[in-house]
């Protein structure tokens, strides 16, 4: 019987799977250890805790983090780079600007492929497309012998123009595969990133070819496994613009997965945001080894056309997320005297101290059990027990070198990695002209809920949601989603040039092409949908804004360009702070995004409380070095109109939430745990 809505997410330390039972209306959370020898291991582990059989499944849709992490850990294939003849070095030569202008010991990102491995091929096109020489063949055939006798592990292509006319890259293509079989991974750039600038058009096409066979063989192995314990539906996949593909589509264009798993959380906050009438949001997912940062406007993801891994560009659409090297397994060390948390993690093996795997070395997760913030008997819902003397001996061991008592030491610990997190924030807030103070801020993660008062505290935040099921909101997150293509075409013009009717005929051609791409996601007519934007610049500059074109037919209206004139103005001020209204803009170019509408699984309404009254239980907690007795409870306890103040702590299968002195905590109808400062909620 096909009963389950089921959602996967492999973390650096936990599993989890979120599965949504279509009978009941119910959602039901799983956590397992993440199995990093095996990852399909941990899956199978958590799905078992909560579906009977895979043949049960409805629908599945999985995050993975193997390209990224594959990107992060320099562990990706070793990949030969063909490149129009005379311009080889458009790769390494890279971009002029000094990202950090006053540090001493700045480097340009190391590049992916070294010059030894870029092979210059003949032929050139001109900018509008046209062929300028033909493509030498035998030059191609060359690489292809080379490629087969130097241990390459994948092809990217990346030829001037080829956004213009693809025919170049797709003839190389033909030839490798006549030469090298069909299974050799093989990345066009016009593919990756069928946009202009050279360089981020190449590095997109190399980092795709690089982490693709990790992502291609990882996605086989998962969809072999779950097919041999019956599953009969596709399996999808999470990409980092905030919709979902098919494995099979996935496999063809790993690049936009490399993103997956951090995004589902920001698609749980636009669920939430939905759900609550809370519009704009700032999605924080604290786990075992990264925090990740991620903003939720007017009730839409933060999406932007680029992004930025380690200095190395990418173009795709992509949910904007700032990340940082601080979890619970995040490791506390010492540097010139002074104390660092992160970003080494000790992850799930051995994991922290207090996991008695093997592990020495003091980490958050040993800090806040030091300081009674983390019940030892119920971590991770009780899969897991924890030893409270071997946190505290960890963490004192550090605070000797420092001359502490084993509680400062543990405090210190929290507050450097809290004022690590409260400046991702900023980054991704204040530094965009962006007032996280108009925000609400929204936890999640393990650990998410164990920081996020002291995170809103820090940066003037007034509320702290915490949903139901924090530990997997990126795996509950993911069932809110779309199939989702993104699609996009050069169109310089500028605003006095534009023809309006040539640009409609452009959309709607790129219209078509999106909604057909849909078949192959297995999406009916009824359920499709296009949207369109357009990417602007004023005349003479360099970078560009994506404005939305809300109808189809705006570009046949007299007054289309004095509307997007005044859209990218508003875009503009909000961004940089100022704009210069009727001065010329340039087209740049054209974007279409094919929606896919998949059946939605809504919010869970929790049942009224019968009374005011709720189990508790008493345990010291230290705050601010002096002790509390404050009460534990368990969240299942808690139901809707429930009320109480801090300090507390509230555990629960997927994470403990950590509620200081001077805090009010209310249960509302979807079960978030809504936290204000006493004086806010007065």
């Amino acid at each position: 019987m096909d009963q389950y809505r089921v959602s996967m997410d492999i973390g650096g330390t936990f599993t989890d799977v979120v599965a949504y039972d279509q009978t009941t209306g119910r959602f039901q959370a799983g956590k397992s250890s993440t199995t990093p020898d095996d990852l399909t291991e941990g899956v199978h582990s958590a799905l078992n805790s909560l579906v009977d059989s895979p043949r049960d499944i409805s629908f599945t849709v999985h995050g993975t983090t193997q390209g990224l992490n594959a990107f992060l850990e320099r562990r990706g294939v070793r990949v030969l780079l063909l490149a129009s003849a005379g311009a080889s070095d458009t790769y390494h030569i890279a971009r002029g600007p000094r990202t950090k202008l006053y540090d001493l010991h700045y480097r340009k990102p190391q590049p992916l492929v070294p010059r030894r491995d870029i092979v210059e091929i003949g032929g050139r096109l001109e900018h509008t497309g046209g062929e300028l020489e033909p493509l030498d063949e035998q030059a191609v055939r060359a690489a292809a012998e080379r490629y087969r006798h130097e241990g390459f592990g994948a092809i990217a292509v990346a030829y001037l123009f080829s956004y213009a006319n693809p025919d170049h890259e797709r003839r190389t293509r033909d030839l490798l595969r006549a030469e090298l079989g069909e299974d050799v991974t093989i990345s066009l750039s016009h593919e990756a990133a069928k946009e202009w600038r050279e360089y981020e058009r190449t590095s997109s096409a190399v980092v795709e070819a690089y982490t693709g066979p990790v992502v291609r063989s990882y996605l086989t192995e998962l969809e072999r496994s779950l097919a041999e314990e019956g599953l009969r539906v596709p399996l999808h996949v999470m990409q980092s613009s905030g919709g979902v593909l098919t494995a099979e589509s996935a496999r063809a264009r790993p690049l936009q997965t490399l993103l997956s798993g951090p995004v589902g959380g920001t698609m749980g906050g636009v669920a939430l945001a939905a759900a609550t009438g809370r519009p704009n949001l700032i999605c924080v997912d604290m786990g075992g080894t990264s925090f990740d940062v991620s903003l939720v406007i007017d009730g839409q993801p933060d999406v932007s056309p680029e992004a930025e891994l380690e200095g190395l560009p990418l173009l795709m659409s992509v949910v904007n997320i700032h990340t940082v090297g601080a979890g619970g397994g995040s490791i506390a060390w010492l540097e010139a005297g002074g104390l660092r948390v992160g970003p080494h993690s000790a992850g799930a093996a051995p994991g922290p101290a207090c996991y008695q795997r093997g592990g020495e070395q003091p980490t958050v997760t040993d800090a806040n059990l030091t300081l009674g913030r983390i019940e030892p008997d119920w971590f991770a819902g009780g899969q897991l027990s924890l030893s409270l003397p071997a946190a505290r001996a960890s963490i004192a061991r550090l605070g000797e070198q420092l001359d502490l008592e084993p509680v400062a030491m543990a405090e210190g610990i929290c507050d450097v990695a809290n004022a690590k997190m409260a400046q991702a924030i900023r980054t991704i807030t204040v530094s965009r002209g962006i007032e996280p103070r108009e925000f609400t801020l929204v936890a999640f993660g393990g650990a998410g809920p164990m920081h996020a008062v002291f995170l809103a505290k820090e940066l003037g935040i007034g509320e702290v949601v915490v949903p139901r099921f924090p530990g997997a909101l990126s795996a509950w997150g993911m069932l809110q989603t779309e199939i989702r293509k993104d699609f996009s075409e050069q169109y310089f013009f500028l605003d006095e040039d534009l023809d309006r009717a040539d640009m409609a005929g452009k959309l709607a051609a790129m219209a078509r092409e999106a909604l057909r791409s849909l078949d192959s996601e297995g999406v009916p007519e009824q359920a499709k949908r296009v949207e369109h934007a357009v990417d602007i610049r004023y005349a003479a500059q360099e970078y560009t804004l994506t404005v939305p074109i809300v109808e189809a037919n705006e570009p046949h209206r007299a007054d289309f360009v004095e509307t997007v004139a005044k859209r990218f103005a508003q875009l503009h001020e909000t961004r940089y702070g100022h704009a210069n209204l009727g001065a010329p803009i340039e087209f740049v170019t054209l974007r279409s995004t094919a929606f896919g509408v998949l059946e939605r699984t809504e919010a869970e309404r929790i049942p009224s409380a019968e009374s005011a009254d709720f189990p508790t239980a008493d345990r010291e907690v230290i705050f601010n070095g002096q002790r509390y007795s404050a009460p534990l409870i368990k969240r299942d306890e808690l139901a809707r109109g429930h009320g109480f103040a801090g300090p507390a702590i509230v555990v629960e299968g997927t994470a403990t939430t950590v509620v200081p002195p001077d805090y009010t905590v209310s249960v509302d109808s979807i079960g978030s745990l809504v936290i204000r400062a006493k004086e806010a909620s007065a």
